[in-house]
């Protein structure tokens, strides 16, 4: 059950980002969370200041799709460490538009976690993206 709960809450933040719905990873996220977007030239910092920077930030790139796959999960000292790995597509519309439109990235790696059973189920208290690959028009 912990398992189908974690996969729910990467699902959440994926639905999150993707969606704009930026209070929602209220629910992905505990309120002490640190999370670090550096390897994707990103920030590393606390939930608020990320909700806004990724706000601003993916703006830019109203078409945006995150799909992750098969987890690896670990139980540690009452933690789930959590490995999944990640597609991503940011367009700079939400419209049928050529591949070779500017602007245009797609890229994957890794979203490693670190997750706390909290109240009412399973939250990230630390998200730290590692960006393998990006293509960029």
């Amino acid at each position: 059950m912990d398992r189908l709960q974690i996969v729910d809450v990467l699902a959440r933040y994926t639905y999150a980002i993707d969606s704009g719905r930026w209070d929602d990873l209220d629910e992905v996220f505990t309120p002490d969370a640190v999370i670090d977007y550096r390897s994707a030239g990103g920030i590393r910092g606390t939930l608020p200041e990320v909700k806004s920077w990724l706000a601003t930030v993916l703006s830019h790139w109203p078409g945006r799709l995150h799909l992750v796959g098969a987890a690896v999960i670990s139980f540690e000292d009452g933690q789930a460490v959590v490995h999944a790995p990640f597609t991503d597509t940011l367009a700079p519309s939400r419209e049928l538009i050529p591949a070779e439109t500017k602007g245009l990235l797609q890229g994957g790696g890794w979203y490693h976690h670190r997750m706390v059973r909290a109240g009412d189920g399973w939250r990230s208290r630390e998200l730290v993206e590692e960006q393998t690959w990006r293509t960029a028009r």
